[in-house]
Order: structure tokens, then sequence, then C-alpha cells
């Protein structure tokens, strides 16, 4: 059993407050939760407030052969942060400043404990825009975003987390502390470790500085909801915007389930044969979205029962905060749910969005869909009753059924929330043996003793094997 007494002593003679270590069992609870629902106190609880502490912190762990799990607000939805053992949990929501702010080169360097809606207002102030925007932007740290490689309903025409770091500073396993990359447009000297970094989910190193690019604002942008009478026209309606080159900034869809969910929200009325919505976003320069919201208009005339345009910024707020409230909104579809968030190639969407149909159908439980169909991700949620072991067995079986389909697709298992420990057991059904053995020998290059954010990512024999 580690001793408590002396890792809080060294950690103390490093310059961390004793108000920052937490051991108290009960001031620990909340710290070993994620979105997930999942629950596991850890062994202590460290709150650093620089990269030299975080260092500190490590170097500890190392010394004590703990297991290290860092978390920031704790939103994951793939069970990234949630301890496998006894360990420490490594918070950094007190990192929470902006170090430099570059407005002639467009770029910012923040600590990975911002808020994600604060940097992006903060950016915004100087005229400037990040686009990135999950839908947890009001909580989520820019820290957990980049571990997670983040997307958000914008990733269709301006990419997600990962391809607007440029820079990190990270602290490995040992608490030696690394850059990577730089502020260069153009940089192809050596390895490109920011990438390697990014959506590595804490089992690689600690994310300390985070230097990201920024954007300038579009000038204008229409915001349309369109309504179909079934899913299926929608997903061909989503093809066949890019078929005719027509490139939305966002592209949301949802089901019948979640416009049940959120009807009332909704700025005015649908009419009630509405059994699938696109909630499409158009910017660019004003005389670009007049003619680009005219497209899309004439587009899809002979399909759509209603073309609703948000009036006003009002509006598109209220339109994009209900989006926003449907992941807890369905919870009055049943009292708990398997959340998946894969991802298919955008011509796959038809086929994927039927596959998930039958499926639901096959096992007798509602499957709720909603999400970025502009670049393919899919928020699919197996709604049941876990404690009905009939259901809770069905809606596992749903959910492994939808992997395959996905994998079949030529899909992916996780656009935007990670692997963690939830699905961690599938991951030989995306990637073959090699590809898998070749990422084990990255971890292990940099992790030799695996104490990093352990039983994340690999199959649970990688970590038998190690531990």
């Amino acid at each position: 059993m580690p001793d408590i007494t002396a890792i809080t002593a060294e950690l103390h003679a490093a310059g961390i407050d004793a108000d920052r270590v937490i051991t108290d069992r009960t001031a620990m609870t909340c710290y070993g939760y994620d979105a997930t629902r999942q629950s596991r106190p850890p062994l202590l609880v460290v709150l650093p407030q620089s990269t030299v502490e975080v260092a500190a912190a490590l170097k500890t762990a190392a010394a004590h052969r703990l297991p290290v799990f860092t978390r920031g607000a704790g939103s994951g939805m793939s069970g990234g942060t949630i301890p496998t053992g006894a360990g420490m949990v490594l918070s950094l929501t007190m990192m929470t400043r902006v170090l430099e702010l570059d407005l002639e080169n467009f770029m910012v360097t923040v600590e990975p404990g911002i808020i994600t809606k604060e940097l992006q207002e903060a950016v915004a102030a100087h005229g400037l825009w990040y686009p990135p925007d999950p839908a947890s932007l009001a909580f989520s740290t820019l820290g957990g975003n980049v571990a997670e490689n983040a997307g958000g309903p914008c990733a269709v025409k301006y990419g997600v987390t990962g391809e607007y770091v440029r820079g990190l500073e990270v602290v490995l396993a040992d608490g030696t502390v690394i850059t990577t990359g730089n502020k260069c447009v153009k940089s192809v000297s050596g390895y490109d470790l920011t990438r390697l970094f990014v959506g590595s989910e804490g089992t690689l190193g600690v994310i300390t500085k985070i230097l990201l690019r920024l954007l300038p604002p579009p000038a204008a942008r229409r915001t349309q909801l369109l309504a179909f009478a079934d899913m299926g026209t929608a997903a061909e309606t989503i093809t066949a915007m890019f078929r005719r080159r027509l490139v939305p900034a966002t592209i949301e869809f949802l089901d019948h389930h979640s416009i049940a969910a959120i009807r009332q929200e909704l700025p005015f009325a649908l009419p009630p044969a509405a059994r699938a919505l696109l909630l499409v976003e158009i910017d660019g320069e004003p005389e670009t979205v007049d003619r680009d919201a005219e497209r899309l208009r004439e587009l899809v005339a002979p399909t759509a029962i209603a073309v609703i345009t948000a009036a006003d910024e009002r509006e598109r707020d209220t339109l994009w905060q209900a989006r926003r409230a449907l992941s807890p909104a369905i919870a009055r579809i049943a009292p708990h749910k398997l959340n998946e968030d894969i991802a298919v190639p955008r011509a796959s969407i038809p086929a994927i969005i039927a596959r998930i149909d039958a499926i639901a159908a096959e096992v007798e439980l509602p499957i709720v869909c909603f999400g970025h169909a502009g670049d393919g991700n899919i928020h699919v949620n197996v709604m049941l009753d876990k404690t009905d072991p009939g259901q809770a067995e069905r809606g596992e079986r749903a959910v492994a059924e939808i992997f395959r389909a996905t994998v079949g697709l030529g899909g992916t298992l996780s656009g935007e929330h990670g692997i963690g420990n939830t699905k961690s057991a599938f991951l030989p059904l995306e990637w073959d043996a090699p590809t898998i053995a070749t990422m084990r020998a990255v971890k292990l290059a940099l992790d030799p003793e695996n104490r990093l954010n352990p039983g994340k990512i690999f199959p649970p024999d990688f970590h038998d094997h190690i531990s």
C-alpha cells in the first residue's frame, strides 16, 4: 500500500500547498467520475497551478510507482478520466490562464484548465475566432478537448481541435518537460510530436500549455432548419449537398426521438409529420451566404416538408441552445443510455442510419441518433433501464452490433469522444494486430511502466500483461 503520508509530504516540500493535495475520501468523490456515470475514488488528488508543480507531482508519482489519472472538467463520455486503480488524480482545473495572445500571428497560448467558451470569448474581444465548438464548450476544458481531439458542429468546414493545435508543452511520466511545435505555418523538423499527443487521452503525457491558431470570424451567417418526413431522405440530402459542392459551416441532424425531446424548446412550430431535422448553418461573405442559402432552398424544395430560417440572432441562439441541450433532454425517454459517437464516411450515413434502425428493432430498445452529419459523426444513444437485466444485455448487444456495422462501412469507433475504458475492448474491430502493437510500442516508449492513465484505449490484455 502506498505511503500517503510520505507522498503528501513530498508534494508539500515541492511547493504544492496543503489545500491542493486532497486525501479526504468524501472530498475526493467528485474527482472519481465523468459523464459516463462511472465512479471510482482515487488514492489522492493533486491540483497543480503550474508546469513546475505538474512535474513535481509526476516525479513523486514515479518514485512511488503510482498511476496518474489526469482530468479537467470531467465531461468526457468514454471513461477517460476514471481511476482504474489506487492512484493519483491530477486535476488541471486551476491552470486557467491565457499566457499569450499573439494578434499579429493569430495565435494564443493557454493553460489546459481554461474553459473552451471562455477562450472563445477572450479572443472574440480582439476580433478573432476559435472555431472548435463541442457541445460541452460551456464547461469542458481545452486540455480535455486536446486530449480527446474533440470536434463539434463546425468540424465539417473548420475542422476539429487537433487542426488548431500548433504546439504543446507536455510533462512526461518521469516528470521531464518537453515542448512540441511552434508558430511557423510550415514546420517539418523532426517527428510531429504535437499530433502524437493530441487525442492520446492522457496516456502519453500531461499537457500543460497549448499553442492554438485562430481565425478571423465569418462576416455573415444564415441558420436554417430543414424538416423531413423520414431520416433516409435527410441523410440523402446531406450527400446531395456535398455532391453539389455546397459546404455549410455546420450540418447537424436529429431523428424523431430527438425532435420529440426538444420540440417545446424551439422558437417556432414544426410540422407534426417531421421525423428528421437538419440544422444547417452557412457562413462567409454576405453575398456568398445569400447565394448558398438560395442554392440550399432549391436543393431541398422537392423533399423537405418545411424550411425555416432563423429570423435573427436570438432565434439562432435558441436553436443552438436546444441542440446543445439535446443529450440531457433525451433522458425523458429512459432512465439510462449507452452513449456512443461513431463516425462513417459521409456517403455511408444513409446506410448506417438504416442499419441502426434495424438493430433497434432487433433489440426492442429505442436508439436515438443525432450529431454532426457534415463530417459523418453520429451520436448513437441506446436508451434503456440498466436495472433490468434483459434490457442491459440487449443494450450491450446493440452497441456491439453498431460498432461492427460502423467498421464494416469504413467508419471508426469514435469521432470525438475517444476510446477510454468504454470502447477499449472493441479496438481490435477497427485496427489489426500489427497496428495495435505499434500503438502499444509508442505508449511503452514514453510510459514504460504504464502509469499514465492505465486501463484506457488498449484492450484489457495489454494492461493485465504490464501490471
